[in-house]
């Protein structure tokens, strides 16, 4: 549907297309081909830039309507700024979600074919990840485009593909030699069913009711959920101030009968220890527990391990040798007892952590892995963050805190800029390796006691590259500009980046919007978008979180198919405030439905009755109406201009549905059939006026209908995507 080849109607006749009710199916898909075929989706216009760089949805299935929800919304800031004549750019993308990813391909093979990874062997796992990653990606892009984004695809990017190997190696490389990427024989979060570890961020903690045991450790009490953890409790820990142990020295030695016989214990002072929980003494197992580690670190503790990496005991377990955790607890806990040493018992309830991908428990483990070290000092060579000082010394965790702090970063609702900053202020060094097959593979070479870090395997024979793979959020966090050609110096990273708005769900503002901050600070000096807009989760009509196992979730791609992409954007976006989560149910998006069709009745009245061109004085009563449709358009593009989406939708809406159709179509009826000659003309006018200003308002939020009532107006000189946004009229 190129511009030349639209029809243009007569003045006074109805254009045929109008005649029939509006058909979302037949409109949508032609609408988007020729929007495409005309490169509107490229930047364009010279108001300045604005850009947005597309979340990349995983590779491992199908879009959900939390995908759809953020997509409508960057699409309306979108097609708003590039009506307000603004180089416009919306980069496309997908992520590979190397975990993720790996582990739906894994379960399917286990399921049909009885094989483990072990069985395929890397190569060929890595082929099979490989073809299900194009067929999820070719879905996810047939999705993101029947919503109607407009996407610039000849941009489109991928965080597996060879642009973005060479910016990963380029980034890890630079942080290796700046001393910030280290290898290191540090506690880490092991999840037992995956085989890899996993970052802090990838935990979820899920509610268990459990047995907590109250166990004799010599003159102590101490509670514990874990009695399995306990045989190589060798030290007991308690705050220097709590007199009631003021007998007690730091270092001090005791003999204590324990779970496999007598032992030696330390007594260990230390002031992180919460007098008023317990008994205000605990015994720590520095392997096995994040917080014990950190105590035997600061004291200089010997640390064993207890539990291997397939969640089973080790010999130091005595007779529970060789035993999964789970069996031998209670075991352990009937020894206690026969021994004396279990003093009671009650029930508990608290929060484990499991792994998000696998569900498997999740068990602390000390290993040597690859970290970022965000509390080390470095120069920075330039900066444009305020605060940091070019050549000045820094912390990636300064970094991560200045761009917010400064103002040069705005997180939108406001009131997770303490959440950000709260989260920083416990940030740990991350742990960036993961033992799995799929992924950036981490570009470390090693021949004897050689090591290589580089872009390519060096030259000479006996070279072996390191086994693990990057964690997903490394290439992720150089998004914002791997996607633009950094390490290249190119045109659309001078001109787009910073970009504009990073539009997210609120639940990974850890995950990765602190690591863009990280990587971008870092590696060009500079913040990696202006403001930050996060989106709350979808839930149904009765507040659950939509999920399969529930079978209260939607399925954008059938939504659309029924009510069109129109009505499920617009569905999404009224009534959703940033930040918070939104209810979405059938009934709201049929309502939407049905404002498209209400505008499109309204358009087959004004067609039948507008001249569309203002060639008398207006009315007293029309000259009103214009001023209330002139403070819509201011209102409506200040909400626009500070992120108040939902609120623009509503008084588009409200304005378009009460205002034009229930009051001034119908009262003005009586005056395109007055005598009065101003009266008449004075109506037809403000009628097509008003119809092309709404369809200019609704535009971003409801793309189809409104570019196809468009592509039926006399005079039209280009399509709705690129027009003008509306201006006061005088």
């Amino acid at each position: 549907m190129p511009d030349e080849d639209n029809k243009r109607p007569p003045v006074d006749n109805i254009p045929s297309e109008l005649l029939s009710p509006y058909n979302s199916n037949q409109v949508e898909s032609r609408i988007y081909d020729s929007w495409m075929e005309t490169d509107k989706f490229k930047p364009a216009g010279s108001g300045g830039q604005f850009s947005i760089i597309l979340p990349p949805p995983n590779v491992t299935g199908t879009l959900h309507m939390g995908h759809a929800l953020g997509t409508a919304i960057e699409d309306a800031l979108i097609r708003f700024n590039r009506m307000r004549g603004r180089k416009t750019l919306w980069v496309p993308g997908t992520d590979h979600a190397a975990i993720a990813t790996q582990s739906k391909v894994e379960k399917e093979i286990s399921k049909t074919e009885k094989l483990s990874r072990y069985d395929i062997g890397r190569e060929k796992l890595i082929k099979r990840i490989e073809q299900f990653a194009l067929q999820s990606h070719d879905t996810i892009v047939s999705q993101v485009k029947a919503l109607g984004a407009s996407l610039d695809w000849s941009r489109e990017a991928y965080t597996l593909d060879s642009k973005r190997v060479t910016a990963v190696r380029t980034a890890f490389k630079e942080m290796y030699d700046a001393g910030l990427i280290y290898r290191g024989h540090r506690i880490v979060n092991w999840d037992p069913k995956g085989q890899t570890t996993i970052s802090d961020d990838e935990i979820v903690y899920t509610e268990e009711k459990t047995t907590l045991y109250y166990l004799k450790y010599g003159p102590f009490t101490i509670a514990t959920a874990r009695p399995e953890t306990k045989f190589g409790d060798k030290y007991v820990v308690m705050h220097p101030d709590d007199v009631r142990y003021a007998e007690y020295s730091n270092g001090q030695k005791i003999n204590i009968e324990w779970i496999n016989g007598p032992i030696t214990a330390t007594i260990i002072k230390d002031t992180s220890i919460d007098m008023e929980f317990g008994t205000g003494v605990m015994t720590i197992t520095p392997w096995h527990s994040q917080i014990d580690f950190e105590i035997a670190e600061r004291h200089d503790l010997d640390k064993e391990q207890i539990i291997d990496l397939k969640g089973r005991l080790l010999s130091i377990a005595g007779e529970f040798s060789g035993m999964k955790i789970t069996e031998a607890r209670e075991k352990i806990a009937e020894k206690l007892k026969s021994k004396g040493l279990l003093i009671k018992t009650e029930d508990y309830t608290h929060n484990v952590a499991t792994a998000e991908r696998t569900n498997g428990l999740i068990e602390p483990q000390i290993l040597d892995q690859w970290f970022v070290a965000v509390n080390k000092e470095f120069k920075i060579p330039h900066s444009k963050i305020p605060g940091i000082e070019s050549g000045s010394t820094t912390t990636l965790k300064e970094i991560m805190r200045k761009s917010v702090s400064s103002g040069a970063i705005s997180i939108i609702p406001e009131h997770f800029d303490k959440t950000y900053s709260h989260w920083i202020d416990n940030l740990r060094d991350w742990c960036i390796s993961r033992q799995i097959w799929f992924g950036h593979r981490i570009p470390v070479w090693y021949k004897g006691d050689k090591t290589f870090v580089g872009l390519k395997k060096p030259i000479g024979f006996g070279w072996k590259q390191d086994e693990d793979t990057l964690d997903t959020w490394f290439s992720s966090g150089l998004w914002s500009f791997s996607t633009l050609g950094w390490p290249e110096k190119t045109s659309d990273l001078k001109t787009f980046h910073p970009t504009s708005v990073l539009e997210t769900g609120y639940d990974i503002l850890f995950f990765w919007v602190a690591r863009m901050i990280m990587m971008s600070g870092f590696l060009l000096g500079e913040v990696p978008f202006r403001t930050v807009y996060l989106h709350g989760i979808i839930r149904d009509k009765d507040g659950k979180k939509m999920s399969k196992s529930l079978g209260n979730s939607l399925d954008p791609t059938e939504l659309i198919k029924e009510y069109g992409a129109d009505a499920v954007r617009m569905a999404l976006i009224m009534g959703t405030a940033p930040g918070t989560d939104t209810k979405i149910s059938l009934e709201k998006i049929k309502g939407q439905k049905h404002f498209a069709n209400k505008l499109w009745n309204i358009s087959r009245f004004v067609f039948s009755n507008s001249k569309f061109d203002k060639d008398a004085d207006l009315t007293l009563s029309d000259s009103e109406f214009l001023h209330k449709l002139n403070d819509l358009v201011a209102d409506v593009t200040e909400d626009m201009e500070f992120f108040r989406l939902h609120i623009a939708a509503e008084k588009i809406y409200n304005f378009t549905w009460h205002e034009f159709a229930d009051l001034y179509i119908e009262e003005s009826k009586k005056h395109l059939t007055s005598t009065d000659e101003k009266e008449r003309k004075s109506a037809e006018w403000m009628l097509g006026h008003t119809l092309e200003t709404l369809l200019k308002l609704t535009h971003p939020f409801m793309p189809f209908v409104t570019e196809e009532i468009w592509s039926m107006m006399p005079k039209r000189k280009t399509q709705l995507i690129i027009s003008e946004w509306p201006i006061l009229a005088l």
